[in-house]
């Protein structure tokens, strides 16, 4: 009788190892199963697990605990050619179309969205850091060295920048500024996001609104030899338009009395005075660096250097992350490791410029002479470009 129970007790025993070995077994397939359905992603991880998870993203999102890493060896990011401009109406609001990082035929939250899931390879929905709004802005100028200057910061792992062009304070104002905020990168505390759209500068509602947002934002300036930057932007629509008409026929008035053409974009943009003087009724000097268009082909390394101080950020960007392509006629990163090339912007950059007149030239630089000392003399810099 007691054997009999022994037995009965044995093979229950049996059996409830059997059924723990089934449930085991279902559980093992149910989890191979997600996984080959690329669902197990989103199952919770173990610590150990989290923390290797979050070596892989950060990596990619400039996390704490790779940044000197990124020091060493920025990761690539490619650059966007412009959209096509169209004809002289088009063109006389050009300095809405500073265009590396712009997208044809799409909004911002859409060029920006299909940067970051195909050149950054992190998912948009990424949940690292904060959205924030920018604390810095390259709000200028158009044909200045703006695409050069932002390329040039997304090395330093503490900067955080949005590559395509928001608009947001001269387009795109009637989105709001949730909109706004949620076009921005992720970043993690001690990072800067930042901006750039240089036709900001030009738009006489853009400081205003900017310091609705914030009117501590830090705001920056690259400005270039006025009549230097009318012919880049001459040239860059032309290049799309090989129609246009020739550049004295558009910045000249009239021929014979040599009057300038100060509705014609191309040569407004260059009154930089006017345009700060706007700028100035919302924010005070201290709050704009003004970046020499022409030191950034020089000497980049040194005018990079000023914008890391004013930024807060410890210098990072230096000579060693440099050189000077010849046939371009202005500098290029170095190989990043793990890249097959240097990193120079797009064909754009770079192109020759038509043969413009000597006289036509000349006048606009006489043109342009104390509208140029004026803005020395309110910016605190002498450029020297007469």
């Amino acid at each position: 009788m007691g054997c009999s129970g022994c037995r009965v007790r044995l093979n229950s025993g049996k059996a409830l190892s059997k059924v723990s070995v089934f449930f085991t077994m279902v559980l093992i397939f149910t989890y191979f199963f997600y996984c080959l359905t690329a669902f197990c992603d989103s199952a919770p991880r173990t610590i150990y697990s989290q923390r290797s998870s979050d070596r892989d993203y950060d990596t990619l999102d400039d996390h704490r605990r790779v940044l000197d890493e990124l020091r060493s060896s920025p990761p690539p990011r490619p650059l966007l050619d412009a959209p096509p401009p169209g004809n002289r109406t088009d063109f006389a609001g050009a300095e809405h179309m500073d265009a590396p990082g712009q997208f044809p035929q799409q909004t911002p939250d859409a060029a920006i969205e299909q940067e970051s899931a195909q050149n950054n390879g992190i998912p948009v929905s990424n949940t690292f850091g904060t959205k924030r709004f920018p604390q810095a802005i390259i709000i200028g100028v158009k044909k200045g060295g703006t695409r050069a200057l932002l390329e040039f910061l997304r090395i330093h792992p503490d900067v955080r920048a949005v590559g395509a062009e928001p608009h947001f304070f001269d387009r795109f104002y009637d989105k709001g500024l949730e909109w706004y905020r949620n076009l921005m990168p992720r970043t993690l505390d001690g990072q800067i996001t930042m901006e750039k759209t240089p036709s900001y500068f030009v738009t006489k509602e853009a400081p205003s609104r900017v310091c609705t947002m914030n009117c501590q934002t830090k705001l920056i300036v690259v400005v270039r030899d006025p009549v230097t930057r009318a012919v880049s932007d001459y040239t860059q629509t032309l290049s799309k338009n090989p129609g246009l008409p020739s550049f004295q026929s558009l910045a000249l008035k009239n021929s014979s009395t040599g009057l300038i053409d100060t509705t014609w974009s191309a040569v407004r943009i260059g009154l930089y005075a006017k345009h700060l003087e706007n700028w100035l009724q919302y924010f005070p000097l201290s709050h704009f660096l003004f970046v020499s268009g022409e030191r950034l082909v020089t000497d980049p390394a040194g005018e990079m250097g000023r914008v890391q101080d004013f930024l807060g950020l410890k210098r990072v960007v230096s000579d060693k992350h440099f050189y000077f392509n010849q046939t371009k006629g202005f500098p290029c990163l170095k190989k990043p490791e793990g890249s097959s090339k240097p990193r120079c912007l797009g064909k754009s950059k770079g192109r020759p410029h038509p043969q413009i007149p000597s006289e036509v030239l000349q006048r606009l630089r006489d043109f342009y002479r104390p509208f140029n000392q004026y803005f020395y003399q309110i910016s605190g810099q002498d450029f020297g470009w007469d």
